[in-house]
């Protein structure tokens, strides 16, 4: 590390020279990230069995049964009858292709509460539902843009249109919002950053230099994200976009202040500039290193997963780590040679300060490390943490869309309309499809069958084969050559919430006994629709979590292993880690779900958030740990954590709350998934910087003592060979 010091001092105007160029090639010759981002194929993926059920379905009666854009028309007062008679025939034009103009909507499907006639309505002749169909090769931004054209040209004021709405019109929207938001989060965080860094060097100078590097860092990452999705044909939500920012501004900005903490202590001991930026690199280079290593391998092991969501989030997060690392570790430290002092300059601030006195020993160091009082302050840390953590227990998923937009958002609206006038799910039904010889000519069993399934618990109406189908309906749900039928199940709750999700995991395992009683047991039954989809994600993610922490835990343990040579303290302080984290669950369970009432957490933010969170808080593991590590080689552990923690606590902190401020500032998107994952991600930070690395990590330390060496006796020895080498020298 000091000859990479040297040589990175001595090439400073060279390394300067290297990045801004590479930023100026990246923006040049690489595409962007997130083309196409707002694909509903990035989270489903082609194999789910919800999605096979609506193939084969579409294979058998050449016409799909569920459509996820509709147009809704309301009025609480009763709609004329005119009106839902013009309804019913502009729908049937549509199908007849009468109307050219309204390519690529292929056919349209009206549905009114009228007298009630569809079961679970709740209003009688107040609303009505147009469901449009389109081509499958027609991109979701088009389907939307052909309903709201069909929308302007076909209905007018006397109408009643409410808007249009469904899962792909509140997917394409929240790709939108993301993208319009994009500019005020970073405007608002780049704002905090400056102020944060600011107030925490006493300089104008050190958040301009943080904030820098931090953009270069994020157009490199964007530029080289958008060319290894496309090499590798891997579609990245635009969702990423905004996390990534706000990672690079708080990951870049933590290296920043912990390199110009240590600068500033060399040149208060009087060091001249250039020799201040060696010894600082020398110093935090490898904790540098070694943390974005692990923070790398953290997020990254999000690819071992089986759903896509967190296939696409996993890379492009692990690369934009490495690269601010890449970044910090070479760019900051040749800016601070160039620099010097001037970093740490402000309006009416002498050039030079004097030199300092420091006493490393606070009294709160002392006390913490106390054998007596570590031990008090361990018991209450794990039980604050503990019951923090209880409501993870009830925890449940959601893969909402419409409910995720703002309560203004037109789409949201016309959704709520909808459901005041139906049930909940209309929307969203789910399709059960029934496949097997003749099945059709088995009315009486399929009979029973649709009763059975309008008794599940959560289910608000069923409509199916049935006699009393005109003959224009019955091509629905029978197929021709008789070897399947289908029913339209409307779910009694929000149909991508925690409760419908619930509704359909167990409508899936009473199939098969429900069938049986009906006398289908021969048939092959299976359910399609967006809340059999959502099922399966849920099931997925759930089913990942146990890969996904195996081996995000596995490789922070290996690099904290390596870096401190020994087992039982990387093993400690990974399980402060993991008690954190359940405590950063717990808390956002009980705003989200029981506070707010909220029906589940976006599935993807908390698996999303805890490697996140494992990731960074082994940062702050090497960071913390590191400085104490290093003096233990020349005293005992619990020594050398008082003499240290003052300092690295205090850079911890500083950096964690820069950290926290460009997370939660996510919350600028006015989507609820990036508000949860806002709360989750800056409230881990701050539980991990204030309570774990600050109170519980060091008194845990100062518990286990010289074991935390174990199995090696690493620090023992070095501290008997520099005992050795000072009595030769004496």
């Amino acid at each position: 590390m000091k000859v990479y010091a040297w040589v990175l001092v001595a090439l400073r105007w060279l390394v300067v020279a290297f990045w801004v160029v590479a930023a100026i090639a990246a923006v040049r010759l690489l595409p962007a990230v997130g083309q196409g981002g707002e694909d509903l194929s990035q989270l489903v993926s082609v194999g789910n069995p919800a999605v096979q059920t609506e193939v084969r379905s579409y294979d058998k009666f050449g016409f799909p049964l569920l459509s996820r854009v509709a147009v809704v028309q309301r009025d609480p007062r009763g709609l004329p009858l005119d009106v839902q008679a013009k309804a019913v025939s502009r729908a049937r034009a549509v199908t007849e292709g009468q109307y050219a103009d309204v390519q690529p909507i292929l056919a349209a499907v009206p549905i009114t509460n009228e007298k009630k006639l569809l079961p679970g309505s709740r209003e009688d002749g107040t609303t009505i539902i147009t469901y449009l169909f389109t081509r499958p090769d027609v991109s979701l931004a088009e389907q939307v843009d052909a309903a709201d054209q069909f929308v302007a040209k076909y209905y007018g004021p006397q109408d009643h249109v409410v808007g249009v709405t469904g899962s792909v019109p509140a997917r394409v929207e929240q790709g939108r919002i993301v993208l319009s938001s994009l500019t005020w989060l970073e405007v608002a965080t780049v704002a905090a950053v400056f102020v944060i860094v600011a107030f925490a060097f006493r300089s104008v100078v050190a958040p301009v230099l943080a904030l820098a590097v931090a953009g270069l860092a994020i157009v490199i990452t964007l530029r080289v994200g958008g060319a290894l999705a496309e090499r590798f044909d891997v579609a990245v939500p635009q969702e990423t976009q905004p996390l990534l920012v706000a990672l690079l501004l708080g990951v870049v900005t933590d290296y920043v202040v912990f390199y110009v903490s240590a600068l500033r202590v060399h040149l208060d001991d009087g060091m001249d500039r250039l020799s201040a930026a060696r010894l600082a690199t020398a110093r935090f280079s490898p904790i540098i290193m070694t943390a974005g290593a692990t923070a790398a391998a953290g997020t990254g092991a999000l690819i071992v997963a089986g759903t896509p969501t967190f296939r696409a989030f996993g890379p492009g997060l692990a690369v934009a780590v490495t690269i601010g690392m890449v970044v910090a570790v070479t760019l900051v430290p040749a800016l601070l040679a160039i620099l010097g002092r001037a970093v740490l300059w402000a309006p009416g601030r002498s050039r030079r300060r004097p030199k300092a006195v420091r006493e490393p020993r606070g009294w709160w160091a002392r006390t913490l490390t106390w054998p007596g009082f570590s031990v008090v302050v361990l018991v209450a840390c794990v039980g604050g943490l503990l019951w923090a953590a209880l409501p993870v227990r009830h925890m449940t998923l959601s893969v909402s869309f419409v409910d995720a937009l703002p309560a203004t958002h037109p789409a949201r609206q016309a959704a709520q309309q909808a459901e005041a006038g139906f049930a909940e799910g209309i929307l969203s039904p789910t399709e059960v499809l029934v496949e097997g010889a003749g099945v059709t000519g088995k009315t009486a069993e399929l009979a029973r069958l649709r009763d059975a399934l309008a008794h599940e618990p959560g289910v608000a109406a069923v409509v199916g084969p049935d006699d009393r189908l005109i003959e224009q309906v019955r091509p629905l749900f029978e197929a021709k050559d008789g070897s399947a039928a289908r029913y339209l199940v409307v779910l009694s709750d929000e149909p991508l919430g925690a409760h419908a999700i619930q509704t359909v995991t167990q409508l899936q395992a009473d199939l098969p006994a429900l069938a049986d009683r009906a006398g289908l047991g021969d048939a092959r039954l299976s359910l399609g629709g967006d809340t059999a989809v959502a099922d399966v994600i849920v099931d997925q993610t759930v089913a990942d979590l146990g890969r996904i922490a195996l081996a995000a835990l596995v490789a922070n343990l290996l690099f904290l292993a390596l870096y401190l040579r020994a087992l039982a303290a990387p093993l400690a302080l990974l399980a402060c880690s993991v008690l954190a984290i359940l405590a950063t669950l717990g808390l956002t369970t009980r705003v989200f779900e029981d506070w707010l009432g909220n029906d589940g957490i976006t599935f993807y933010v908390p698996f999303a958030a805890a490697v996140l969170l494992v990731a960074l808080g082994s940062d702050y593991n090497i960071f913390g740990i590191g400085p104490a590590w290093r003096e233990a080689r020349r005293r005992p552990l619990r020594d050398a954590l008082a003499v240290t923690l003052p300092e690295s606590a205090r850079a911890i902190r500083a950096a964690a709350l820069t950290l926290a401020v460009s997370f939660g500032l996510l919350a600028l998107v006015p989507l609820r998934p990036f508000r949860e994952l806002a709360f989750a991600l800056s409230t881990g930070i701050l539980i991990d910087a204030f309570v774990v690395r600050s109170l519980l990590a060091p008194a845990l330390l100062a518990v286990i003592g010289s074991a935390a060496q174990w199995p090696g006796r690493y620090l023992e020895r070095r501290r008997t060979r520099g005992a050795l080498g000072t009595s030769i020298r004496s």
